[in-house]
């Protein structure tokens, strides 16, 4: 367990201004309204809704969930899985292939430990191979089945999962065959359409992706098997598989903190209005006539996806002359230039905030993250947020 130091204690009810940068900060008040705004959705949709952990990496973060209305929560590590397991989190799903011997007696370990409390364990396949050794270690430790598997197919990721159709069926009949086992549906995720910009696009890649997934469940049905649960989506998509009818079940983790990244997507009418609640605090630290220099570089937030965007406080900081463009500065260092020739600079000293590229791989390089309410101008800190799963790799 990640203990907070006691100087980041003494900062609960304290301004805002007295966060050390950098530093993840927060938006309680934004990360609440995303939050209900996804469980109205939701519910309206008749949907289940198990957000993705590797957002936030936080056993509080998921409770809190789990208090809105989410089942469970996905993990794409076993790793992941055991430490929000370990902190009270009962309904887990690893949506991810494992194959190494030594991991899948842990993932029995598992299995069994969240059974005998009344929680639940599932897991991704997509080989037969990893049934059966998954099915072996499964039965080195209990004679009854205690976990769900669902089969991974792949539909536009390009990345794990058999392709739809009869590739799907014979693993759903392999693992009907292994008693420790329960066949529970299909894992179909298409990552690549969250970030098509446009509606249009997004809108016609999961209309395919609803194609593949209806064709591949008639199939195994016609050969005996019930297909319960289809599960994924994400963020950019969700509110297309959440209309179709033919998912049960969402996955979106990033519309809790929602990043640089996201923000470049047009919206579509229908989807909940999610804001930015993830932020790094960062100061001035020197400056000159052509540009300024913050203390958080690539230590301190993900590039992978596109350097951070500078936040704006106030609608009065909308106007060209006053944006700022962050760049590349080194591991310690963002460069910021103004967005017109007869722009503003921060002076020395000033906070600026910055929005990540992509949340997920900027959390992980973080031992916490500090909530604020009441703002990122004039707030208060009202909670440390243990990043309890940081560097959960394997």
């Amino acid at each position: 367990m990640k203990f907070i130091p006691d100087h980041l204690l003494q900062l609960q009810g304290k301004s805002v201004d007295q966060i050390e940068t950098p530093a993840l900060v927060i938006d309680l008040d934004a990360l609440d309204r995303n939050i209900q705004r996804m469980a109205d959705f939701t519910r309206k949709h008749r949907v289940r809704w198990r957000p993705h952990a590797k957002l936030h990496k936080s056993a509080d973060i998921a409770l809190l969930l789990e208090q809105a209305g989410a089942i469970g929560h996905c993990v794409q590590k076993l790793s992941e899985a055991e430490i929000l397991a370990a902190h009270g989190v009962n309904n887990l799903y690893i949506s991810n292939e494992i194959i190494a011997p030594t991991k899948l007696r842990r993932v029995a370990q598992l299995a069994q430990d969240l059974d005998a409390r009344g929680g639940r364990l599932a897991i991704a396949v997509d080989s037969e191979v990893g049934i059966e050794l998954l099915a072996r270690s499964l039965r080195d430790v209990t004679s009854h089945g205690i976990i769900d598997v669902f089969v991974e197919i792949d539909v536009g990721q390009g990345r794990c999962g058999v392709p739809p159709g009869e590739s799907a069926v014979a693993l759903a009949q392999a693992i009907a065959e292994h008693p420790p086992l329960r066949f529970a549906g299909l894992q179909a995720y298409h990552g690549r359409a969250q970030h098509f910009r446009t509606g249009a696009e997004r809108r016609q890649a999961i209309a395919q992706v609803i194609e593949e997934v209806v064709h591949t469940r008639e199939l195994i049905v016609a050969a005996g098997l019930a297909v319960h649960l289809i599960t994924g989506s994400g963020t950019g998509t969700l509110i297309h598989e959440a209309a179709s009818g033919v998912y049960g079940e969402l996955q979106a983790g990033s519309f809790l903190f929602m990043d640089a990244d996201y923000a470049q997507n047009e919206r579509d009418p229908a989807q909940p209005a999610f804001e930015h609640a993830l932020f790094v605090k960062s100061q001035v630290i020197s400056a000159d006539d052509k540009h300024a220099v913050c203390d958080a570089g690539h230590k301190a937030h993900a590039i992978e996806s596109g350097l951070p965007t500078v936040h704006s406080l106030s609608d009065e900081e909308e106007d060209e002359e006053s944006k700022l463009r962050f760049a590349n500065g080194g591991d310690e260092h963002g460069i910021l230039h103004p967005e017109s020739t007869s722009g503003w600079l921060p002076a020395l000293g000033a906070t600026v905030w910055l929005i990540p590229g992509h949340c997920d791989p900027t959390v992980n390089l973080h031992d916490y993250m500090i909530g604020v309410r009441g703002g990122l101008e004039g707030g208060t800190v009202e909670s440390l947020v243990r990043v309890d799963a940081r560097g959960a790799l394997r």
